[in-house]
């Protein structure tokens, strides 16, 4: 009996750009990946006999949410891997639950991906069965954000579906930054975000999309790699305010505008609108929604924002980049 226990760290899409609906039924996407220090954590042990996995979850809420077994990405991580490899021992996980579930902050892909890692090294007793690209083709099949976490990268820019990873380094004035996540109470369908943003790309009456408020100053502007590069490798001057302005900060969110013209957009709306109240130099939405995200310069100003907006939202939380504070079990390599 062997037994192993992995963290699965949440991420933020600093930017996200949605290209169109591909042939597969995917869309090619352009974005800021960061993986942050806060998440799941996740423990594997074997058991003597073959089995359908054994999955616990502890849940930080008071109504913990019930996940279908043939839903639950953990469970289909645990059969593909087994299905590719011929391990046959049984496996039971418990998984401390901390990033909401629906809320564009990679949970299900991270635990996914923790899953894969955990069992090729069970599989080998402590070495490694599957290389790096036989684990990333498997994570792919299972969700485009999956690959980003078997990457283990700490900031990436990830296009095509998902699975194109170009890891980045970022500079200590990003990796200080303090980031107030807040998560409305509800989930945000993927599935139906993408179904509302090809509806409105396609729509007569197009509406904004590239609203000045909700896109940062920049109008939607179609960053590239170097564009993004170029932004976060500048230094901090009297000419470069390095976010000490929201117009300084070009990165934006395809799906935001889409969202805002949702039956939920009166509550991402007031939560962006809180947090640059409280003063944070760039608010913005992670992923298909439905967490958004403050992004604050001084660790100080966030903490006064993370009281206040305790008092209105159910979950409030102050994280930092992994790249400046690094999970046990976790690294770059």
């Amino acid at each position: 009996m062997s037994a192993i226990t992995i963290e699965a760290p949440a991420k933020l899409n600093f930017h996200l750009k949605v290209g169109g609906r591909r042939s597969d039924g995917f869309h090619d996407i352009e974005s800021l990946f960061v993986a942050l220090a806060f998440g799941d954590t996740l423990r594997f042990e074997t058991t003597s006999s073959e089995a359908k996995p054994e999955i616990s979850m502890n849940w930080p809420a008071a109504e913990p949410a019930v996940i279908p077994p043939e839903k639950n990405i953990i469970a289909r991580a645990v059969s593909l891997f087994r299905e590719r490899t011929g391990f046959n021992q049984g496996v039971k996980v418990a998984v401390e639950k901390r990033i909401p579930l629906g809320g564009g902050l990679g949970g299900g892909s991270s635990d996914a991906a923790a899953a894969l890692l955990a069992l090729n090294c069970l599989a080998a007793d402590g070495g490694t069965l599957l290389s790096g690209a036989e684990l990333a083709e498997m994570g792919a099949s299972l969700g485009s954000d999956v690959p980003f976490f078997l990457h283990r990268a700490f900031a990436a820019w990830v296009t095509g579906r998902g699975e194109h990873i170009q890891p980045l380094e970022l500079p200590e004035s990003v990796q200080n930054l303090a980031l107030v996540l807040i998560n409305p109470g509800f989930p945000s369908d993927t599935a139906e975000a993408y179904r509302l943003l090809d509806e409105m790309r396609l729509s007569p009456e197009r509406p904004l999309t590239e609203d000045t408020e909700v896109h940062g100053g920049h109008r939607g502007k179609n960053l590239g790699f170097f564009d993004i590069l170029n932004h976060l490798i500048t230094p901090c001057s009297p000419c470069t305010p390095c976010l000490r302005e929201r117009s300084s900060f070009p990165f934006f969110n395809d799906f935001l505008p889409v969202l805002l013209n949702s039956d939920k957009g009166a509550i991402y709306q007031r939560i962006i609108d809180e947090l640059r109240e409280l003063g944070a130099e760039f608010a913005g939405l992670s992923g298909s929604g439905s967490t958004c995200f403050g992004v604050f310069s001084e660790q100080i100003q966030a903490e006064s924002a993370r009281k206040a907006l305790l008092e209105r939202w159910p979950f409030v939380i102050i994280s930092f980049l992994l790249a400046r504070r690094t999970i046990p079990g976790y690294n770059s390599k």
